[in-house]
């Protein structure tokens, strides 16, 4: 039976190479991933950070068991003592369109994203919390380098993202950040220190939580202290869809992504495939820009978790001498899909899934940014590795197509006999001139390799064989395999290894 190895996939290289010293070091799957995304709070900030929510999803190989953590955003309101005031509107440009969004104080949810991966470690980590901390608070004293696609997203964004204490951050001088310069958030590294000494609890409970009420209050929100104390890491049901003999597992998510892979033919062969997958693909309604990222990690024992986290587009409330931007998402029109009850989890696109194999081994592991685009990169993704026989990188980086209501929307590359195919069923089909972000950004860790989507900057790393055994302790401490190129953030890692 092939196994999968070990290896880390992500949207930057430092939060790739975070999560593979953490391997290296004799961490699980687990430690990898939370380290990884504890390195996006960092590195990743146009996409995700400490103040926004998200999902795990783990495969425990001795047992076959996959679990789905949902530490997504709350409805804020337990207190009752404090109305929101009116959101503010900034004009985000999507596809050269503008799109009107809503931040500032009265769209911040409660957050989840310490408490969720202080659950995931509580539940399958090895190494101890503050060594899996550590990396994240030695970027955060240096700043990383920004990738070149993680600024065409700052450029789409800036009116959210450089909107207040942001601007500072994202448009030093009234210039914004351009690829392969600095990004640093002063304080930041203060806030990772405090987590890796006292736990998530310090931002629910502790010295930071009266911060973050006082934060997003002073912005007009209605966040309060009862709404963080009872914030809790849920379990939810795990949907299960066979694809070409595999079995796909993943949450319950707002695009039906379990339900579409059910749904799609039987006869997958291209390029006749193409018009009842866009069928299955269809979505309906307004697209939003999503920003989101995701890390995809298997370890040497063939453990697996992926995790994708969000901030929306950052309410642009900042926690004063933190560098933590706070989560935008009751400004989230697409997400509004139930009544805002407070203390009700929000719904979201987000869908980290592993893949098992007819063998019973794990064939891959995989999530994606996106939002509604979410789905449409991991079916393709999907489709490529488990049908077209292709390698990781290939099935991430190949051109894709996303569906809304009657129309195609078709990278640069789409095989012409496939759009042939779309256009005689009765499709509209706009071909893009590249490939573009709004497409999704999938990381992935499979049989075939590891790859980050080119799409988001992304960086797939294998640990090579005579790298730490599975099951083997750590070193005396992290710091003992963490390189300066990790602590840096440098850039210059291929996109696949093996």
């Amino acid at each position: 039976m092939k196994s999968v190895a070990a290896g880390v996939a992500a949207s930057h290289p430092a939060t790739a190479r975070t999560g593979v010293r953490i391997l290296q070091a004799g961490g699980s799957a687990a430690d990898a991933a939370v380290g990884a995304v504890l390195a996006c709070c960092v590195a990743e900030t146009v996409y995700t950070g400490l103040g926004g929510g998200g999902f795990a999803t783990y495969f425990e190989a001795d047992t076959g068991e996959v679990t789905c953590l949902d530490f997504f955003v709350s409805v804020p309101g337990l207190d009752g003592d404090r109305k929101a005031e009116p959101m503010v509107s900034v004009d985000v440009f999507f596809g050269g369109l503008p799109q009107t969004y809503s931040i500032g104080g009265a769209s911040v949810a409660v957050p989840g994203v310490p408490a969720g991966l202080g659950e995931v470690h509580r539940r399958w980590g090895r190494l101890p919390w503050a060594e899996v901390v550590a990396p994240a608070a030695g970027l955060a004293r240096t700043g990383v380098l920004l990738p070149a696609a993680h600024a065409r997203t700052l450029e789409s964004c800036a009116p959210a993202l450089a909107y207040g204490a942001g601007a500072e951050l994202y448009q030093p001088g009234g210039r914004l950040l351009q690829g392969d310069e600095l990004l640093f958030h002063p304080g930041l590294a203060t806030a990772m220190d405090a987590l890796g000494e006292q736990g998530p609890g310090v931002f629910y409970t502790g010295e930071y939580a009266d911060v973050l009420v006082d934060a997003v209050r002073d912005a007009g929100g209605s966040l309060g202290p009862a709404d963080l104390a009872s914030y809790r890491v849920v379990s939810t049901d795990v949907d299960r869809a066979m694809l070409a003999g595999h079995r796909v597992y993943a949450r319950h998510d707002l695009n039906r992504t379990i339900d579409t892979i059910a749904a799609l033919p039987d006869d997958l062969s291209r390029p006749k495939r193409a018009p009842a997958v866009a069928t299955a693909l269809r979505n309906r309604g307004t697209q939003r820009l999503g920003d989101t990222t995701n890390v995809s990690v298997v370890d040497a024992d063939g453990n697996a978790c992926v995790i994708t986290t969000t901030l929306g587009l950052g309410a642009g409330v900042w926690l004063p001498g933190l560098g933590i931007n706070l989560n935008s998402m009751l400004g989230e029109g697409e997400l509004l899909t139930e009544e805002l009850v407070p203390g009700r989890r929000m719904a979201s696109y987000m869908c980290p899934l592993v893949v098992i194999a007819p063998d019973g081994g794990l064939a891959v592991a995989a999530g994606s940014a996106g939002a509604s685009r979410i789905r449409t990169a991991l079916v393709d993704t999907l489709l490529g590795l488990l049908v077209d026989d292709l390698t990781v990188p290939e099935a991430i980086a190949r051109p894709r197509y996303h569906v809304v209501e009657e129309t195609v929307h078709a990278e640069a590359g789409c095989p012409p006999e496939e759009l042939a195919e779309l256009t005689d069923a009765g499709w509209q089909v706009v071909e893009w001139p590249e490939l573009n972000h709004y497409f999704g950004g999938v990381t992935a860790v499979g049989r075939a390799g590891a790859a980050g989507d080119p799409r988001r900057g992304g960086v797939g790393i294998l640990l090579k064989k005579d790298d730490r055994p599975a099951g083997s302790p750590p070193p005396a401490g992290l710091s003992a395999v963490l390189s300066p190129a990790c602590r840096s953030g440098s850039a210059g890692l291929p996109n696949a290894a093996g």
